[in-house]
């Protein structure tokens, strides 16, 4: 069921309070919160695109086991993004966005217009809505995510403690400190990367 619109205004000036240091765009996470940042992927073997049904499942699977032990009993914000070459234009891809996430309200819009021509400014806009978490209320998103028709979509607590920010792969998780980083490391040991740094 959806909830609470989170408020343009209220969302972004609790964002820019609590997490300051990098504006709300999933990318720059895992960089940002590297020492509360972990990786999970969505498949054995680090395989990054399901191929059946059965795979899907799994992909979503083992999302929401994470998202269920990060936000049970509490209401979450779920983020999605589009862009565009103008601030207010039309998005620059087609995407799924607005089917799978009609409430989700407009809260901040992210602009690189470095290069002198304005052809190659980009504008990320982000919307959100505020939901009660129960497992299963972001499927279709997860889905959408696993075949890179959606990216940059996160959850997080009303809080901005924790986030879980799906890829095509897997999801990077930001913890609320590094030892509850470690602890969600060892319980889901399996599904780490065999590389060094995590990836």
């Amino acid at each position: 069921m959806r909830e609470r619109s989170p408020g343009e205004d209220g969302l972004a000036a609790l964002w820019r309070a609590r997490r300051p240091s990098v504006p709300p765009l999933a990318h720059t996470f895992r960089s940002a919160y590297a020492d509360r940042w972990v990786r999970f992927h969505s498949l054995p073997g680090s395989k990054r695109y399901p191929e059946s049904e059965e795979e899907y499942a799994v992909v979503i699977d083992r999302c929401n086991t994470v998202l269920d032990e990060l936000f049970t009993g509490l209401d979450v914000f779920v983020v999605t993004m589009d862009w565009s070459s103008t601030p207010t234009g039309p998005e620059g891809f087609p995407t799924p966005r607005r089917e799978l996430h009609p409430d989700g309200v407009h809260w901040w819009t992210e602009s690189e217009e470095d290069d002198p021509d304005p052809e190659f400014h980009t504008h990320t806009r982000l919307y959100a809505d505020r939901r009660r978490w129960r497992r299963g209320c972001v499927d279709a998103l997860l889905r959408a995510v696993a075949d890179e028709a959606l990216v940059e979509v996160f959850v997080t607590d009303t809080d901005l403690r924790r986030v879980h920010h799906p890829y095509d792969g897997g999801a990077d998780v930001i913890l609320a400190t590094p030892a509850e980083r470690d602890r969600f490391r060892q319980r889901h040991g399996g599904w780490l990367s065999g590389r060094s740094d995590g990836l």
